[in-house]
């Protein structure tokens, strides 16, 4: 053995030596941010862009670390963080930002997803005509769906254990700068481009468990 190779040997032997008793704690994984706010033509409407340079970056659409006991495709909605997460494999999770629901609007506990709906038509509740009498015009047909449509692109409707209509529901929305806010009434509201995302991901039914922490 030349001088060469034994000084090759000796630096490998070391580091095998050194990894043997060394513990290198796991590297969590990276945010990785998706660009994709751009214009989007879905079903004949014209989705515009959002500014995203105009809302904290931590409301933009990512993955990051999240070791949860729910199982994979579990959705979880923080309210006092602003944030919805879709579970994946290996301790891992889509991040939404979100809009909820203002003080005396919010809700919490276990429910599912019994139905998803693209470009929903709105049925504001009683409990909101009555608040707001303008809305009268929309008791019993609805809104229209469309891009000033308050459930935007698309709606995840939110049943309870007992298969009862809870009323609230996971949406789209135009107001984009409602992100990171308590603004709406009760309901839990993401970018458009973000909802059209979580609303591919979503099968409807009673495995698709939905946690809502205040």
């Amino acid at each position: 053995m030349n001088r060469r190779q034994f000084l090759i040997s000796s630096a490998a032997t070391a580091t095998l030596a050194l990894a043997g008793c060394t513990t290198v704690p796991p590297i969590a994984a990276t945010p990785q941010l998706t660009p994709d706010y751009g214009v989007i033509v879905d079903a004949g409407y014209t989705i515009p862009a959002v500014p995203m340079q105009r809302l904290e970056a931590r409301f933009s659409r990512q993955i990051v670390r999240y070791p949860t006991e729910y199982a994979p495709g579990t959705i979880v909605v923080d309210t006092p963080e602003k944030f919805l997460y879709y579970v994946l494999p290996n301790g891992e999770a889509v991040r939404y930002g979100i809009g909820v629901g203002r003080a005396g609007f919010a809700w919490e506990g276990e429910a599912y997803v019994a139905w998803k709906q693209a470009w929903p038509r709105w049925h504001p509740p009683v409990e909101m005509i009555e608040r707001e009498p303008h809305l009268e015009e929309y008791a019993d047909g609805g809104m229209d769906p469309g891009l000033t449509n308050p459930l935007g692109a698309r709606a995840l409707y939110l049943f309870d254990q007992d298969g009862k209509d809870t009323l609230y529901r996971l949406h789209g929305t135009p107001q984009w700068d409602s992100i990171g806010t308590a603004a709406s009434s009760g309901c839990i509201r993401l970018i458009n481009q973000d909802i059209i995302d979580l609303y591919d991901r979503v099968t409807p039914g009673r495995n698709t468990k939905v946690v809502v922490l205040q």
